[in-house]
């Protein structure tokens, strides 16, 4: 065994957490160097069991668990934009191969000609909802109303 073994295993025998086996305890009685640093960090474990520990701060707790907090927030910031980057990325990726798919297959044309379809439809049902539009208004702003009015009732109530 070497001495860069045995001194890896030091401080846990010193601390009480590993009881040396046979060649770290072999090693240990026959060199005086690592002998020497088992009694050294036993001293110094004794001495550090001897001292009193300090207390902490009034607001240690807080103050810790608010720092903590903090930095997981800011992980979790960094993670969110980086999702939503690569999500945007692959979004665009996807787009462009479809735009790509039908200008080269030539559906480009037929899918003008449809979206034109589409839009001139779109414009007739304008034309035809449009008189009605300010009733579908007064009729969604009564209803809003009454369900504020209904919560506004349900929280007092229950105050």
């Amino acid at each position: 065994m070497f001495c860069d073994e045995a001194l890896d295993a030091v401080e846990p025998i010193a601390a009480g957490e590993l009881t040396p086996d046979g060649r770290i305890a072999d090693h240990l009685a026959t060199c005086p160097n690592c002998a020497a640093a088992l009694d050294s960090a036993r001293r110094l474990e004794r001495m550090l069991q001897a001292r009193p520990a300090p207390r902490p701060a009034a607001q240690f707790t807080s103050r810790t668990l608010a720092r903590v907090r903090r930095a997981r927030w800011r992980n979790e910031q960094f993670l969110d934009v980086g999702f939503n980057v690569a999500i945007g990325a692959i979004v665009l990726a996807v787009i462009g191969g479809i735009w790509m798919l039908l200008h080269r297959s030539g559906l480009a044309a037929v899918s003008s000609d449809a979206m034109d379809l589409f839009g001139s439809g779109m414009m007739t049902m304008v034309r035809r909802v449009a008189p009605s539009l300010p009733l579908y208004g007064a009729a969604s702003a009564v209803l809003a109303t009454a369900l504020v009015l209904w919560w506004w009732a349900e929280r007092d109530a229950t105050l």
